[in-house]
């Protein structure tokens, strides 16, 4: 484990618990953060340089969850030394780096992951299942909201903080790459970060995403639509029970005359609502094991090198829309 900050104690926990791997030691340079990871994991080395994981032959892989401008450092190091590499998310802070990772990955012959850790939540891996049914029928939008009173980052702005989860979710349960992206966002407090974004994300054909950020919000909110010709799916993560709702409402097209013309209407359609069951696994715990499986198995990641770099895509190109005033910004093929 390489880093014990906010996000690392998670990693490291579901990394002692989860069946397959055991945690063999932990690094960080502050020796504050050292002094509560061993009393929190006697047995477990701590050490301050992470040379001193890198060169251990009894470690396997390297978890890292440090701030993003050292994510492609410390993963090309780590796989360099022989080692599989999770790296917490975002892959890197630009799409430069996030490719040095990945190729470092491939002539490594590495498993390399990304924590995106809201596509191994029981929820969201339900919706993906009733979509790829086809339940949904044609995909309209998918609108999102993820808004509380957060906790401001200095190296990072709410869009590579929060939207970062949107756009994974949206990536695991759309097929087709999204073309372009469109984004305006402000700061709120001088000195830091953009705190409020609204993003836009093109996709071929009429299908859209939306996703609202914002860390100034006095309630906490994370509900999405997802809207299809069929049926639209309604998910809050934050309800207690009856997380996903699936609507059979919607609007039904009809040609009719209209005096002399045959013109095409709009008529609600009203239907049942359905309450799906799904898998209430921790996500963190889904995400650890996956990624001991594909270690050992040497299967792709769902969340993995390409995946990665693709989210990163996305962010660059929205914080490029930002600078230019909202303007739609092309993505690159997920095969550049």
């Amino acid at each position: 484990m390489v880093g014990y900050g906010y996000w690392g104690p998670n990693l490291a926990r579901n990394f002692m618990e989860v069946d397959g791997s055991s945690l063999i030691a932990i690094c960080d340079e502050r020796a504050e953060k050292r002094d509560i990871a061993s009393v929190r994991h006697p047995g477990v080395k701590v050490v301050a340089d992470v040379e001193d994981i890198f060169r251990d032959d009894k470690i396997d892989a390297v978890a890292i969850a440090t701030p993003i401008s050292t994510h492609a450092d410390l993963a090309i190091r780590a796989l360099k030394a022989g080692k599989h590499v999770l790296v917490e998310k975002p892959l890197a802070g630009t799409v430069d780096e996030a490719k040095r990772i990945v190729e470092a990955a491939e002539t490594a012959g590495r498993t390399l992951m990304v924590d995106h850790t809201f596509v191994y939540m029981g929820a969201v891996r339900k919706v993906k299942e009733i979509i790829e049914a086809g339940d949904l029928g044609d995909l309209y939008y998918v609108d999102s909201v993820r808004v509380n009173l957060g906790l401001f980052q200095h190296d990072a702005s709410v869009v590579w903080d929060l939207a970062v989860h949107d756009l994974s979710i949206m990536s695991s349960w759309v097929a087709a790459p999204p073309s372009a992206v469109s984004c305006v966002a402000v700061s709120h407090v001088a000195g830091l970060p953009d705190d409020v974004a609204y993003l836009t994300i093109y996709y071929p054909g009429s299908l859209i995403g939306h996703i609202h950020v914002n860390w100034l919000s006095p309630v906490k909110v994370r509900r999405t639509i997802i809207a299809g010709s069929e049926k639209t799916i309604v998910f809050d993560d934050l309800a207690l029970d009856e997380k996903i709702k699936l609507y059979s409402r919607g609007v039904t097209r009809k040609e009719e005359l209209v005096g002399d013309n045959l013109i095409p209407l709009a008529y609600r359609r009203t239907g049942d609502i359905w309450i799906p069951q799904f898998d209430q696994t921790e996500a963190l715990r889904v995400m650890a094991g996956h990624f001991i499986h594909c270690c050992r198995s040497g299967e792709r990641p769902l969340t993995g090198g390409p995946e990665g770099l693709q989210i990163v895509r996305m962010l660059e190109a929205a914080e490029r829309s930002v600078s230019q005033g909202g303007s739609r910004v092309a993505l690159e093929s997920p095969a550049s």
